[in-house]
């Protein structure tokens, strides 16, 4: 039986069922008892069963596919983000399809679109282009992570205690002044909490500091050339102080460390740096840097199975919808490196 191609027909008649019963098992599995599933579990094994994945969506309309929207690929903390929920295939199953967000709002609806004419069976969000009124509107399961989730679900890592224990870290390495390099962003997004608590902080110690939020550009390029005018500013302005440097992203940290080193050769006493993400580039650095981590590995599950349970819930004959959005916060990890003492 293993040289050709098994059909139901053929499991029929191994199992004396009939090929209704056979395709309840495929399509409908709880409607059978768990006796009559592992009888049909054991023929499949017995004749060499290869699934037509092609003809089972065909026939139920379950692609196993999950659409995810991810703002960019040059910041290390979303490149992280994508390859961690590329792995849990291995735990949910499912498998992907990815479109990198452009900011414009018209080109992610049309991802979007592209994304339900395949019939994705759930959204995985991290651009921040589209509002998540408008993704709960399209009335498919949805995840979002690290942007504004008033209407959808979303996995979040605990933004004001990672910017308070950054904080409190430079703090301690007895800066003479405290900064916050950062991009304006809503209050109403997670990574606003990061300017709060950084604030709280300052204010609580009585800190010189200097929130400095700006646009950094679409590109590597264009964020390098960014950092490097607020770098020539802080050793205009700043010179003599010990300047405690809190970065929103390691990625825009290991920028400001590099331009550090091309000047000084090394990292001078006058800076300490505290990124935010633990995306590989911080622990590779040349210099390692200390960082808040998002414990990004954990959010890119726990985002997959709360999406799973959505799904799944999709698929039952009377599902109950969620009454409001479930919203999960991660706990941050403070971890020290050798940009601070």
């Amino acid at each position: 039986m293993g040289k050709k191609n098994v059909t139901f027909d053929d499991i029929a008649k191994y199992t004396n069922f009939s090929k209704t019963t056979i395709s309840r098992y495929f399509n409908n599995p709880d409607s059978l008892t768990l006796e009559n599933q592992q009888i049909i579990s054991d023929a499949l094994e017995a004749l060499n069963y290869k699934e037509n994945k092609v003809a089972r969506i065909l026939a139920n309309g379950k692609t196993e596919f999950v659409g995810v929207i991810i703002p960019n690929l040059y910041m290390h903390y979303y490149a992280q983000m994508l390859s961690e929920i590329l792995a849990t295939y291995e735990r949910f199953g499912y498998k992907f399809l990815v479109f990198e967000g452009n900011r414009d709002k018209a080109v992610e609806q049309q991802y979007i679109q592209e994304l339900l004419a395949y019939k994705i069976e759930g959204l995985i969000v991290l651009s921040h282009t589209i509002s998540s009124q408008e993704l709960a509107s399209y009335n498919i399961p949805t995840v979002t992570i690290e942007r504004e989730d008033q209407y959808t679900c979303s996995v979040n890592t605990d933004n004001y205690m990672g910017a308070v224990q950054a904080a409190s870290l430079l703090f301690k390495n007895d800066c003479d002044i405290l900064f916050h390099l950062n991009q304006q962003v809503s209050e109403t997004t997670p990574g606003y909490q990061r300017i709060k608590g950084f604030l709280d902080i300052c204010r609580e110690h009585s800190l010189p500091h200097r929130l400095i939020l700006t646009s950094f550009g679409r590109t590597y390029e264009e964020n390098e050339k960014r950092l490097g005018e607020i770098f020539q500013e802080m050793e205009e302005n700043y010179k003599g102080k010990k300047k405690g440097v809190f970065v929103s992203n390691d990625t825009h940290a290991n920028i400001f460390l590099n331009l550090l080193i091309r000047k000084y050769g090394r990292l001078p006493e006058e800076y300490r740096i505290v990124g935010f993400d633990d995306s590989p580039i911080a622990g590779s650095a040349i210099v390692p840097i200390s960082t808040v981590g998002q414990q990004i590995g954990t959010i890119a599950h726990q985002a997959m199975e709360l999406l799973v349970t959505q799904m799944n819930e999709r698929k039952k004959r009377k599902p109950t919808p969620l009454t409001e959005p479930i919203h999960q916060i991660v706990a941050p990890v403070l971890i020290r490196r050798s940009t601070t003492d």
